[in-house]
């Protein structure tokens, strides 16, 4: 057994529960006694986040590598009442193009069985059936390729390692003429542009919404430039008509701005390098050397296109005179914050709409709309942060969302918002500062827009755009008020030790060549629950201090380590940015924990499990 073998520390894996059942099998349920003898890596992940996506990219190499020793299991734990719905998941799955078994768990069962406390984590389970490794957030797949290397290696000598075909069995195809689309976009000559997400096109319809006039890329997941049967997009989003005969194209898992011709139907490059930005790199520069990180939709505003950047929190823009892109708002961090434009924080920005003075925003995640002014100030209309959701009209000020994914401006100066989550359209008016819902029965609308007296809708998973006449009076609905499913965590008021778990990957250290290596930012909501630690140091670990007047609340973390490959002899070693945000709802309670212990990477050893 090798060094690093000797060394882990061997946890029993706890069984997969999930009242939803299982997803991808072919209708197969499954234990973990019947994947012994492969190594299994579950992802906790849940369909509106961002990271969790990413995180499905970033398994896909890995996947098709070790096809014959690995089995991934996504274990989808819902973070939105919508998300609990087994359909939503099923949908979901297609969606995201997700190639391994699913278990639907809507209770959290398994996420609270493996104490797991944020989205996404990753834990790995050795042949033998125990857990290796726990790591949360994303970027980790090559610390997690290695140990794979190593448990083929160390179980394959043993003679308890498995190799043959995996559970994955995939779906039937629908013959639809949309899967999923998610952005639309009227085009000058009354024709509709919508983004086939799913399958990786654009798709002219005529003006009844339905007929395909032609098809615009591939239909392959890819990232190819040129005419527009060859040119290849992966599960693009938002579109933007430029004036110039032109479509910006937000081509979401390419992390990249695309042009479309709409005379040609020629596809270029207009920003992004293909790759997801990470902290560190540049925020501005020339187009095409910046690297962005999934963006999700566009809007023209001011002269620039703007960016709803969903993968840093951010807005960005593209300027078109100089061919250069910049942030313009947001500092990455996960939240609901106003102010000017570089203090604010956003929460996976989905919705662009501009108006004259306004640049409307649908906020997914803190189930909020916003907006930025023409002076870059950012202003949130309805929404209250990450944990508070539902469907009730009224004075915006106590209205509630849930996970808008699009935003309209309409002709009075109101917006309609796509409410995703609710399966509904909703109303905005600045006037008179009250939300009204406008049509309900819809199938997670992600867009909608303007087409002579009517709103057309995209009905995302109902595959197809829906007409609606814009109704002057608006519907009637009961309200609804939700909050996050996780369970608070007890901790005891006055001090409490953070400890953030950090563990290098086998074969790396720490970088410390330009300074320290690890960032931690602290906050809370509301500020008074914290004392004492609130703020950014570089240390991992710090002392809280929690206002026992203050009875529950929740705990913003956001930790970052960046690991270099410890070899003397490379004079270039390869360096990894390991990164997770955590929001934690803790309660107040005597007697409790006076430790929040949060694995970035590795496992706990502090709580002697």
């Amino acid at each position: 057994m090798n060094d690093s073998a000797s060394r882990r520390v061997r946890v029993r894996a706890p069984e997969l529960v999930g009242k939803g059942g299982w997803l991808n099998t072919g209708g197969q349920q499954y234990t973990l006694a019947d994947l012994r003898g492969r190594i299994v890596i579950l992802d906790f992940w849940t369909f509106c986040c961002i990271n969790c996506l990413h995180v499905l990219d970033e398994l896909r190499e890995l996947e098709e590598k070790h096809r014959d020793t690995v089995v991934v299991i996504g274990v989808h734990s819902p973070k939105f009442v919508h998300e609990a719905e087994h359909q939503s998941v099923v949908d979901a799955v297609e969606r995201y193009g997700v190639e391994h078994p699913v278990l639907d768990d809507p209770e959290l069962a398994t996420w609270k069985q493996y104490a797991v406390r944020a989205w996404p984590t990753l834990v790995v389970i050795d042949p033998e059936g125990y857990v290796v490794a726990q790591h949360a957030g994303e970027g980790h797949v090559h610390a997690i390729e290695r140990l794979v290397e190593e448990l083929e290696a160390e179980h394959g000598a043993k003679g308890t390692l498995r190799r043959g075909d995996g559970p994955y069995v995939a779906p039937e195809p629908e013959p639809t003429v949309l899967r999923f689309p998610g952005k639309a976009l009227l085009l000058p000559s009354g024709n509709f542009l919508v983004s086939d997400t799913t399958r990786h096109q654009l798709v002219e319809l005529a003006e009844d919404g339905e007929s395909v006039v032609r098809r615009i890329g591939s239909g392959a997941r890819g990232f190819a430039d040129g005419p527009a049967g060859l040119a290849s997009f992966n599960e693009p989003q938002g579109l933007a008509l430029t004036g110039d005969g032109f479509v910006v194209v937000a081509d979401t898992v390419n992390h990249a701005l695309r042009r479309v011709g709409l005379a040609s139907g020629e596809v270029t490059t207009l920003a992004g390098t293909g790759r997801q930005w990470m902290q560190g790199a540049p925020t501005s520069g020339p187009a095409r050397e910046v690297a962005l990180s999934s963006p999700w939709d566009v809007a023209v505003f001011g002269g620039e296109v703007w960016i709803a950047m969903a993968g840093v929190h951010q807005l960005w823009t593209y300027d078109p005179e100089a061919d250069t892109v910049r942030v313009a708002a947001g500092t990455t961090n996960e939240g609901l914050v106003d102010g000017p434009g570089a203090e604010a924080w956003f929460a996976q920005p989905s919705g662009l709409a501009a108006t004259e003075d306004r640049l409307w925003l649908a906020d997914s995640e803190t189930s909020a709309l916003r907006w930025v002014d023409a002076g870059g100030a950012v202003h949130t209309a309805v929404g209250t942060g990450l944990f508070d959701f539902g469907h009730r009209d009224g004075e915006a000020g106590q209205a509630l969302l849930q996970h808008p994914l699009g935003v309209t401006a309409l002709p009075d100066g109101s917006v309609a918002v796509a409410d995703t989550y609710n399966h509904a359209l909703r109303r905005y008016d600045p006037a008179t500062g009250e939300v009204t819902t406008l049509a309900t029965d819809l199938r997670e609308p992600s867009d909608a827009v303007l087409a002579g007296d009517d709103i057309v809708v995209v009905e995302s998973a109902r595959h197809r755009l829906t007409r609606l006449r814009l109704p002057e009076e608006a519907v009637r609905v009961e309200a609804v008020a939700h909050r996050t499913q996780r369970a608070a965590t007890e901790v005891a008021p006055g001090r409490l030790r953070l400890d953030v778990i950090f563990q290098a990957p086998a074969g790396q250290k720490l970088d410390t060549r330009y300074g320290p290596s690890t960032r931690l930012l602290v906050s809370a909501t509301p500020p008074e629950l914290l004392l004492k630690g609130e703020g950014a140091d570089s240390d991992l670990s710090r002392d809280l201090e929690l206002d026992p007047a203050v009875a529950e609340g929740v705990l913003h973390v956001s930790a970052m380590a960046a690991s270099c490959d410890d070899d003397p002899a490379n004079e270039y070693p390869a360096c990894h940015v390991h990164q997770q945000d955590w929001g934690v709802p803790v309660r107040l309670v005597e007697g409790a924990s006076d430790r929040l212990p949060l694995v970035l990477a590795g496992l706990d050893e502090g709580e002697g499990r």
